[in-house]
């Protein structure tokens, strides 16, 4: 694989618009064969297989149609473990490097199969088995993140300083741990109409998640949860006696840490916000139509419009330059921070996960706002420009914030140089990675970090599907 060499390209855009063309990207004539062999892959998909085979024939440019066989396919061949739980599908999905199931990172993975399913049902009883997975974390620990396949083991952070229980890996509260659950399950929902994951079980996860988006609320106090960690880094561990800096309780949920991993700076967390309300809708239809369960219903319903209203009247402030926009975090007494963070949920993502519409004109100035070095996490090198986070640190740019550019932009010349940036920077390795340093792709962290390619390949798949010309 480093026997590769790429031509780096300049400075593909400026704050939201291109400054030139893509380079000429000089590849060579022949690519290795860096996909794991079929007969040591976790999984395979037969609806998957075929759409690789067909993106190879009909486009056209031999990288790409690499990069796709490469990265479309590497959750189910890297990460996932299938087995029967007795009548159930269960599912186990490792992020790719750390041996631990996030909720988070375990939807996403397999949320671009989901168009297959109906194509293919061993596919679908996969996603079915990480959907019954997720819903027994959710009843073990609302507040986790992330979880071992081992329900008796205890991991690294076992020491931490919360309600840590055998089996998880690690207990960091963030929204989007379990707004992640209830997308994969509403659009597995709508996309197969099977209902047997939703049983009794999965109800009373929803209710769980209910109850702990209450308590986060922090109407009546601080509520169950508290972190620490004996840690040099400050974005891994709580300040206040593990509670986080004060909020003023307005209706919004507190976020102790962001999709990241990393600590709130205030816990009203946008972002994660928004797809609250986005979850709430969706888990509060499939309790009235799946359940019967009027009152969790509206329960739901109830929360997602208070949240919705506190949206509305706290996260959005006038910037001198771009106008009205969105913060990043608030805490409801009036101070903000602004900033966009790589990892989904972000305020780029907002329109991926149905939050807002494209056109939304606060979201339109607020894309300005995050795309450009007003933003203190977006990058611009020699090699790329893009958003990273505190995560990675200075100058490294996350490939996923690339890719999420491009799956939010009506822009053809956008999505194109997107596309080619990616093409350009995953180091010769035929992967995407966690991040890339801005002026030289070949240091990057994480080389197997599964929810980057698959979401890459989600990119590559809905463009040829919708605008085949710009993989030209």
């Amino acid at each position: 694989m480093d026997r590769r060499t790429f031509l780096q390209s300049s400075a593909l855009f400026s704050a939201g618009a291109f400054l030139s063309p893509p380079l000429a990207f000089a590849a060579p004539a022949d690519f290795p064969l860096v996909r794991v062999p079929a007969a040591k892959r976790n999984f395979q998909s037969q609806a998957v297989e075929l759409a690789i085979t067909e993106f190879k024939k009909k486009v056209k440019d031999r990288e790409l149609a690499w990069l796709f066989e490469n990265c479309f396919p590497s959750t189910l061949d890297t990460t996932v473990t299938f087995k029967m739980a007795g009548n159930k599908p269960d599912t186990y999905v490792i992020t790719g490097d750390i041996d631990a199931m996030w909720l988070r990172d375990s939807s996403a993975q397999v949320w671009p199969y989901l168009k297959f399913l109906k194509q293919d049902e061993p596919l679908r009883k996969l996603v079915a088995g990480v959907i019954n997975r997720q819903t027994q974390y959710v009843l073990k620990d609302p507040y986790a993140n992330a979880f071992y396949d081992d329900s008796t083991k205890k991991g690294e952070w076992s020491t931490d300083r919360t309600d840590m229980q055998p089996g998880v890996h690690e207990r960091k509260w963030e929204i989007d741990s379990l707004c992640y659950p209830i997308r994969l399950a509403y659009h597995y929902w709508q996309a197969t109409g099977d209902a047997a994951p939703f049983d009794a079980q999965w109800q009373q996860a929803v209710k769980n998640t209910l109850r702990t988006f209450k308590e986060q609320q922090r109407k009546t106090g601080l509520g169950p949860y508290r972190f620490q960690r004996d840690t040099p880094h400050a974005t891994d561990t709580l300040p206040m006696s593990g509670y986080g800096y004060p909020v003023k309780a307005v209706g919004l949920i507190c976020s102790s840490f962001r999709p990241s991993d990393d600590a709130t700076l205030y816990s009203f967390l946008v972002p994660s916000n928004f797809f609250a309300v986005v979850s709430l809708r969706q888990a509060a239809g499939m309790m009235e139509k799946l359940a019967g369960d009027q009152q969790t219903a509206q329960e739901l319903r109830a929360l997602a419009r208070e949240v919705e209203q506190a949206l509305k009247e706290h996260a959005i402030i006038d910037h001198p330059k771009h106008g009205k926009i969105y913060a990043y975090e608030v805490d409801g007494f009036g101070s903000f921070n602004l900033m966009d963070d790589a990892n989904v949920p972000s305020l780029l993502s907002l329109p991926y996960l149905g939050a807002v519409e494209a056109a939304d004109p606060v979201y339109r100035n607020t894309r300005k706002y995050v795309l450009s070095e007003n933003n203190p996490f977006f990058f611009k090198g020699s090699a790329a420009e893009g958003i990273g986070g505190p995560h990675v640190g200075h100058d490294m740019v996350w490939p996923m914030s690339i890719t999420m550019r491009a799956l939010t932009s009506d822009d053809d010349q956008e999505i194109k140089a997107c596309i080619n940036l990616l093409k350009n920077t995953h180091g010769g390795t035929g992967f995407m990675h966690e991040s890339f340093h801005k002026d030289d792709p070949k240091k990057f962290t994480r080389a197997w970090f599964a929810w980057a390619n698959t979401l890459f390949g989600e990119l590559l798949w809905k463009t040829y599907q919708e605008k085949p010309q710009l993989l030209v």
